[in-house]
């Protein structure tokens, strides 16, 4: 079976993927990549391929899908299959990265906690059942990766490049899939990637917002599995 390279989303840890990473690893070979150690797309592009299988199926959420259209554009060779959770293929536009401005200068003066709980967690989720323990779960992971990677991450992400061309060429399976909730990467952001990838896949799901690999584990596994075995073939 191909392996499964995972990449997190924005002050996420592998505790994201707790659940993928359970059901999954019984199967195949599973590698969460954290994105920590640069402030650029194009560089932590460069270190996921640098640790990577040499041919591997790429799931990323959010920050992670960014990057996952990166290391697609590097190395397409490489990559037999492409899951595109809860992002944006687009470049950052102009009122979000003035946002990033003060909350860089906040984190710079100690505020992590604070634009984490105040700015960040409230964009997050979907309102359900254990709500409150995923964003609890939200902020330990952020506060234990701590300023520099907040600032770096927000850099990068500021300065992303458009990566429509990236996905008109992508040959392989495609997933994507997002929250029906998810109020930062909204559900047209994931019709446009579907329309972009030659017969791409698109799920929505209900009851979810940024992070339905939290909110609701067992249909993303589903769905998910579903995808792998696509890869497989």
């Amino acid at each position: 079976m191909i392996p499964l390279v995972l990449l997190p989303g924005m002050m996420c840890s592998a505790q994201l993927f707790s659940n993928q990473i359970d059901c999954f690893s019984k199967q195949r070979v599973v590698q969460f990549s954290p994105l920590v150690g640069h402030d650029d797309v194009g560089d932590l592009a460069e270190e996921v391929l640098k640790h990577a299988p040499t041919e591997f199926a790429l799931c990323g959420l959010s920050m992670g899908g960014i990057v996952a259209m990166e290391v697609v554009r590097q190395a397409s060779e490489r990559v037999r299959g492409l899951a595109l959770l809860d992002t944006n293929p687009l470049a950052e536009h102009d009122e979000v990265k003035q946002r990033r401005i003060p909350q860089i200068t906040k984190v710079e003066a100690g505020g992590l906690l604070e634009v984490m709980r105040d700015e960040m967690k409230p964009n997050y989720l979907a309102d359900g059942d254990g709500k409150a323990d995923i964003l609890d779960l939200c902020l330990q992971m952020a506060l234990e990766l701590g300023d520099d990677v907040f600032i770096r991450q927000s850099v990068a992400l500021r300065n992303r490049i458009d990566q429509t061309d990236t996905l008109r060429a992508v040959k392989v399976p495609t997933l994507v899939l997002c929250g029906e909730q998810d109020r930062l990467c909204p559900v047209e952001k994931h019709r446009l990637m579907c329309e972009l990838v030659p017969g791409a896949t698109l799920k929505v799901i209900v009851g979810a917002g940024h992070l339905p690999v939290l909110e609701q584990a067992d249909v993303v596994n589903g769905l998910l599995g579903e995808w792998l075995r696509q890869c497989d073939g």
